[in-house]
């Protein structure tokens, strides 16, 4: 195992500071054909082929020891348990040519929803990563997700760990104890974009300029609140460069036996005061259940801060389900398998497929573009209006002439519909997240657009002052004009 122990600076209440430290890393791991990461990008639901794209994918071991933190009422923290030892797993995806790197490094918390990794922010924007020559890297960081590996392969994962500091310390409605620890997340993702900064391990080569955070979850909301003020590199400057959130539910807990801030916590639920920019990304299925989150957009140095509500858009879509990992590898992580074709034992109202047109994908996309365009160039993100709603309890979506919303992040599937686009279905369980699109038929788009040129040049027009307002990026638009999508599609 390399030592890589250069120090790179946490102001903790009641502690000196001192800048956040780089890890020992061990890898890249070997892969055979017995032994391989879960969640590999060859070994997903939708298989990429990084080396036609001229990226390459390694799985590192890192190592180091990371404080437990409370979070207190007043947004400070304070260390709780100090120095527990930790080993996770990091996946990267860069390019093969160091020359072809674009110097920004994207790092997701991963999903574990299933418990097992499941890369959703890759899952968007792979593309455009690609396209633009960033590298990505998916953080294993939580001890279920850490036991999935450990059941997928005993010795490939041996000696991963979140042990638990505290072991004898009980909490929950059961009063319960626990091996491991959760809190140990935090330095090891400040410890983790150190590392990627330090020009050693996994970037070794690669003139990394910026690192951006990023995840599903509420970690990022509580690590751009609670940690990133106080985790600096020993140059003074924040290990992150800059954040952008698919989430629709509450910061993180700080750790095990703390709870998660209240809707009526304001100071530590909304994000706010991050000297770098935070773009919030939710859907439009998301939006009526997250209005106490809502808060103003600022250029403020010390506040920066962007919302964006996508209109038409659902909680989880067709790309999401694609990239689980193939049905072999959930079985082996120990859990019951999706297939991405429909990924429901039930059926929801109306049957539907699950839901493709990529108005969020693209929102995220352009999201990634406008935060690389603020820190790079200074040059801030645009902003969105809200998703227009009405003034009842149940914070409904105000309706345009065709079903769609008004107001949000807006895409030629909205502005120039072929169909409506409800972003929740009735039915049980999660049907609430996964949306459905009734087409428009034959007689409504004639006499909405009188032909099908017609129609095509609308999308044109509308995907050339989308681009110019930078709600969709060149590629994308691009992509939408290609498939200008035939009358009574869906836009998958």
């Amino acid at each position: 195992m390399k030592n890589l122990g250069l120090l790179l600076t946490i102001p903790i209440l009641g502690m000196a500071q001192s800048a956040v430290p780089v890890p020992k890393v061990t890898g890249p791991i070997a892969v055979t054909a017995d032994s391989y990461p879960l969640a590999a990008a060859s070994r997903l639901q939708t298989k990429y082929d990084l080396a036609k794209a001229g990226y390459v994918e390694e799985e590192f071991l890192v190592s180091g020891t990371a404080n437990v933190y409370t979070w207190n009422a007043d947004n400070s923290i304070s260390v709780k348990t100090a120095n527990a030892p930790y080993t996770t797993r990091i996946l990267v995806r860069r390019p093969a040519d160091a020359a072809k790197f674009s110097g920004d490094v994207i790092v997701e918390n991963l999903e574990n929803t299933r418990a097992y990794d499941w890369n959703f922010i890759w899952a968007y924007s792979a593309d455009h990563f690609m396209e633009h020559g960033d590298a990505w890297v998916g953080i294993t960081h939580l001890p279920a997700a850490i036991a999935a590996l450990k059941k997928f392969n005993p010795t490939r994962y041996a000696s991963l760990s979140m042990a638990n500091p505290n072991p004898a310390e009980a909490c929950g409605a059961r009063n319960e104890t626990s091996d491991s620890e959760e809190g140990l997340r935090w330095d090891m993702m400040s410890q983790v974009g150190a590392l990627l900064k330090s020009g050693t391990g996994p970037m070794a080569g690669y003139r990394v300029e910026y690192v951006f955070g990023s995840s599903h979850t509420g970690d990022v909301q509580t690590y751009a609140n609670a940690i990133h003020s106080h985790a600096k590199l020993a140059n003074g400057k924040p290990v992150y460069d800059g954040y952008v959130a698919k989430t629709d539910v509450a910061p993180s807990r700080i750790s095990r036996c703390s709870q998660p801030p209240t809707e009526d916590d304001q100071r530590r639920r909304v994000v706010h005061g991050t000297d770098v920019p935070f773009i919030k990304v939710i859907s439009q299925g998301d939006v009526p259940v997250s209005t106490k989150e809502r808060r103003a957009d600022s250029d403020d140095p010390n506040d920066k801060y962007r919302l964006y509500e996508v209109a038409g858009a659902s909680h989880m879509d067709y790309y999401l389900y694609h990239n689980m990992p193939v049905v072999e590898d959930q079985v082996k992580a120990g859990a019951t398998p999706f297939l991405a074709q429909w990924p429901l034992a039930y059926q929801c109202t109306p049957e539907t497929p699950t839901p493709a047109w990529p108005a969020y994908r693209y929102a995220v996309d352009a999201a990634f573009q406008n935060l690389d365009t603020w820190v790079r160039k200074g040059i801030a993100a645009p902003k969105a209006e809200r998703i227009a709603l009405n003034d009842d309890k149940t914070h409904s979506i105000v309706p345009d002439k065709f079903g769609n919303a008004t107001g949000g992040v807006r895409s030629p599937y909205v502005d120039v519909p072929t169909a409506t686009y409800y972003p929740n279905s009735g039915g049980p369980a999660i049907c609430h997240n996964v949306g459905h699109a009734e087409p428009f038929d034959w007689a409504k788009l004639q006499q909405t657009y009188g032909s099908p040129q017609a129609y095509g040049k609308k999308v044109g027009e509308s995907v050339d002052k989308l681009v110019k307002e930078r709600w969709l990026t060149e590629a994308d638009g691009k992509r939408i004009k290609a498939e200008v999508v035939a009358p009574g599609g869906t836009g998958k």
